[in-house]
């Protein structure tokens, strides 16, 4: 990263999905069944954990009916934050091993963060007349998720800085080419 004369970084752009195998062209391997399964099937393994995870919350902070539903929130932007800190520890500061980041990732984030309970919500505090707390669900869960994966990123690239300066680890360490 350099910073140009207005102090802004240049930073390289996140990867798409380095996890996904390249298209088949020319010159390039086919994608061998095997490594797909092994994808899924850790995908699949930490989705169960996440979606235990979140259920678990949901037991223990629940919603009572007719009230702001801050477990929902509060699950998604916890989930962005760790997403945040995930890819950037992945990304940079450590070589990942192939099928970490599908399992925590695609896998136990993906499973605990929720849309579907997250549009339910939102579905029913209209439905329930309630249609500010409705918006306000909305937009504010949106705009915090994005908060928190960008604190979640920032506060990691941060707190790695002594150790990237040390040499432990270097930017782009756990990108796969």
């Amino acid at each position: 990263m350099t910073a140009d004369g207005r102090g802004h970084r240049d930073v390289e752009p996140e990867p798409i999905d380095p996890d996904l195998p390249p298209e088949p062209g020319p010159g390039r391997a086919p994608v061998r069944p095997r490594a797909e399964a092994l994808t899924l099937a850790a995908v699949a393994a930490g989705g169960a954990l996440g979606a235990l995870a979140r259920y678990g919350a949901a037991l223990r902070w629940p919603t009572r009916p007719g009230a702001f539903p801050w477990t929902t929130v509060g699950v998604n932007v916890l989930g962005c934050l760790l997403i945040g800190v995930l890819l950037v520890v992945l990304t940079e500061a450590v070589t990942a091993r192939p099928l970490l980041r599908p399992f925590l990732g695609t896998g136990v984030l993906g499973g605990f963060t929720t849309l579907s309970t997250y549009a339910v919500d939102v579905e029913t505090l209209w439905r329930e007349g309630r249609a500010a707390a409705g918006f306000a669900l909305l937009g504010a869960t949106a705009m915090l998720a994005m908060l928190a994966v960008t604190l979640g990123a920032w506060g990691t690239r941060r707190a790695l800085r002594p150790m990237l300066a040390r040499g432990g680890a270097r930017p782009g360490a756990g990108r796969r080419s």
